[in-house]
């Protein structure tokens, strides 16, 4: 049997051979395994009204998936996600453990690395305080005068977040005023200096301020001493 009729004879079953172990290699390929990494966010969701979160908790998830390649070339960034559902929690601290079942990630891939891979959530209770507002003064009056009285408009101010951080709230105060050589009175609307971690002005930002200057006071005369009289001309 001449070589060339060796190559022919039985053409069709060697063809489908060759397509079948073509078709087995790219199986194999497509489906070795691979590790990718992901950032992605961490969701909070179903807040209970009137709670809020009052501690740092991580905005984004470190995350590596593997699995066949086929799977995950087929798995966009904006697939992955995480989130969290505090849905009828009540105040305190709540801890969240195993993230990574959190994953909605398809069947046939894991997790294998996920940092972090738990988070503590703390609510707290939002409430509203009315607080003092205190001028800030630096400087001082030209010489020969004095403050004699510093009002403000309003007097107090409304500071809205976590009841925990409100609790020992007593006060907000301005920006500072600067005084220097001043002679008179004078008004201004001054911004409030307040940053609060879990509070926030609720709604004035800005108060007036009322400087009263006056001249100082000659000392009042020892007792005992007469006033000295100006002598005759």
């Amino acid at each position: 049997m001449s070589l060339l009729s060796s190559l022919t004879e039985n053409w069709i079953l060697k063809l489908l051979s060759l397509a079948f172990a073509v078709g087995l290699w790219l199986f194999v390929i497509g489906e070795r395994r691979l590790e990718v990494g992901y950032t992605i966010p961490l969701e909070l969701k179903n807040i209970p009204v009137g709670l809020m979160v009052a501690n740092e908790i991580p905005n984004l998830v470190d995350v590596r998936i593997s699995g066949p390649r086929t799977l995950l070339m087929s798995l966009g960034r904006n697939d992955v996600s995480i989130s969290v559902d505090l849905k009828d929690l009540q105040p305190g601290v709540t801890s969240f453990k195993r993230l990574e079942e959190r994953l909605n990630i398809p069947s046939g891939l894991r997790v294998t690395r996920l940092s972090p891979s738990f988070v503590d959530i703390k609510l707290d209770r939002v409430k509203e305080k009315t607080v003092a507002v205190r001028p800030v003064l630096e400087g001082s009056p030209d010489p020969g005068f004095q403050v004699s009285k510093v009002l403000t408009n309003p007097t107090k101010i409304t500071v809205v977040g976590a009841e925990g951080e409100l609790k020992d709230l007593a006060e907000v105060a301005t920006e500072s005023i600067d005084l220097t050589g001043v002679k008179e009175s004078f008004t201004l609307m001054s911004p409030i200096h307040y940053q609060g971690k879990y509070t926030r002005l609720k709604d004035l930002t800005t108060v007036e301020v009322r400087v009263e200057i006056k001249p100082d006071q000659p000392p009042a005369p020892k007792p005992g001493t007469k006033p000295a009289r100006k002598g005759k001309g």
